[in-house]
């Protein structure tokens, strides 16, 4: 008896991915089988960043096919490619950026902008080429949070380079203003300007662009929705009522131009003294997770209220940098995961592939 390619689909198909749910075969993420005598090698391709969770799938997949006698050893080639899922209908998308992520809370001072920025670091962490736009006009705080203070650079005059810190590539109007300047813009003037840094940014093949909303759902954050190819949303609040009253409105909002909410994750959750190590929930207690079950939505998780993520995020150096072995990085990782495997299960955008159709007047 010989191994065949077959019977060794039908062994990894018991395999569940942890993240999707799912076995890889079904997933047709198994390429390349190649069967030398009792040597096994085959390439594991998966449609999102995972770098940190890939020796752990080797090693389960190995298991797996080493329940079969025949089989000696195991060669396992892991890689990530990412493509580009569909955005909101008749929104084109844009060149060099693959997915767009909105992180939104329609309330300010829950925590959007440093979960935005840590999902970010997570995203590329775990392999991914991510880009990060501070779409804050009236206070832009990623360039402090990224450790960012130079301006960008164009090299053709028409485009800006953005500025790059921890593999992440970076525009904010925080980079062309100063900081002690105040943004006295009415709507249109700030949407036209934050339309500029969009798509006069030379981008350079980002598999996911994370957009830090500015809070509120008003005309700048409708326009926004309404023009920016956006992949999906994810939502930010704490469990207090009145962000959660918020945070509803900004899912409703996305959910009416057909942008579709991606999770929510509830910041602030519980507050862990640091001398006594007694828990408490200041904002109140799942009312995150109670409100996504409700509107049927995704529950990303938790994160705590600790003053770790304030103080890494001031000095230049975000959570998932300053500790990334820490409790609260993982929590990011994870939540980063997640996003990422919900996009990878989206519809494809096929508009590449389609030639564009040209009427030209015969003479």
């Amino acid at each position: 008896m010989s191994l065949n390619e077959k019977s060794l689909l039908e062994t990894l198909q018991t395999v569940t991915d942890p993240m999707s749910g799912k076995d890889f075969v079904s997933q047709k993420a198994i390429k390349n089988v190649l069967i030398e005598g009792s040597d096994v090698s085959f390439d594991l391709v998966l449609g999102y960043p995972c770098k940190s969770q890939w020796p752990e799938l080797r090693k389960r997949l190995t298991a797996a096919l080493k329940t079969n006698p025949l089989v000696q050893n195991v060669s396992i080639q892991i890689s990530t490619q990412i493509v580009a899922h569909a955005a909101q209908r008749g929104v084109q998308l844009l060149p060099q950026v693959k997915n767009i992520v909105a992180v939104a809370s329609g309330k300010g001072g829950v925590g959007k902008s440093t979960t935005a920025v840590n999902l970010a670091l997570a995203l590329a962490s775990e392999g991914a080429k991510v880009g990060l736009l501070d779409a804050d006009i009236y206070g832009p705080s990623q360039p402090m949070m990224m450790g960012l203070s130079d301006k960008p650079n164009s090299l053709d005059g028409k485009t800006m380079e953005p500025l790059e810190n921890f593999g992440v590539q970076v525009m904010s109007i925080g980079f062309l203003v100063s900081p002690d300047e105040a943004m006295i813009w009415r709507g249109p003037m700030a949407t036209q300007a934050l339309d500029q840094l969009l798509r006069q940014t030379n981008w350079k093949d980002l598999d996911y662009l994370i957009v830090d909303m500015p809070p509120g759902t008003g005309d700048i954050q409708l326009t926004l929705s309404q023009r920016v190819p956006m992949t999906g949303a994810v939502i930010v609040t704490t469990p207090q009522d009145i962000a959660l009253l918020d945070a509803k409105k900004g899912i409703k909002m996305f959910d009416k131009v057909g942008v579709p909410i991606l999770g929510l994750i509830e910041n602030m959750a519980v507050h862990v003294c640091s001398n006594c190590g007694h828990s408490e929930h200041i904002f109140g207690a799942d009312g995150g997770k109670h409100m996504a079950q409700d509107l049927e939505i995704d529950y990303l998780g938790a994160l705590p209220l600790d003053i770790n993520i304030r103080l890494q995020a001031d000095s230049g150096k975000p959570t998932v940098i300053a500790d990334p072995q820490g409790k609260v990085a993982s929590l990011y990782l994870e939540m980063a995961r997640e996003v990422a495997v919900k996009i990878a299960a989206k519809a494809k955008d096929f508009s590449s592939v389609f030639p564009s159709i040209k009427i030209s007047k015969e003479t």
